[in-house]
């Protein structure tokens, strides 16, 4: 099981933002939905490339190299050239800090 990371305290990441964090080893962005805060793995399925930098549409990301879009609540391809969905990662607030972790291994036990 995968320690919580500490990202920001909640005032640092406002609506609209993002921050990414390593969690053992993977990059994670986590962003700030209207006050909802949602994590996906930062490589867009489609090549590989960062998604941190993409275009906020709505729930979703843009990637910036090729235009493939992911929903950030689901993580589900939601244009292509993209047919695989992004891995989802659990946040939690605690203490005024937004945290994430990697719960895949968890799955598998």
């Amino acid at each position: 099981m995968s320690d919580w990371v500490a990202v920001a305290r909640v005032d640092e990441l406002p609506p609209g933002s993002r921050r990414v964090v390593d969690v053992d080893g993977v990059a994670v962005v986590v962003f700030n939905l209207g006050g909802d805060f949602c994590a996906v793995e930062d490589s867009c399925t489609h090549d590989g490339g960062e998604l941190a930098s993409g275009e906020l549409q709505g729930e979703d990301i843009v990637c910036p190299r090729h235009g493939a879009r992911f929903n950030l609540r689901t993580g589900a391809v939601t244009a292509p050239p993209a047919y695989v969905a992004l891995a989802t990662f659990p946040v939690r607030v605690a203490d005024g800090q937004v945290q994430v972790r990697d719960d895949r291994r968890d799955r598998w036990d």
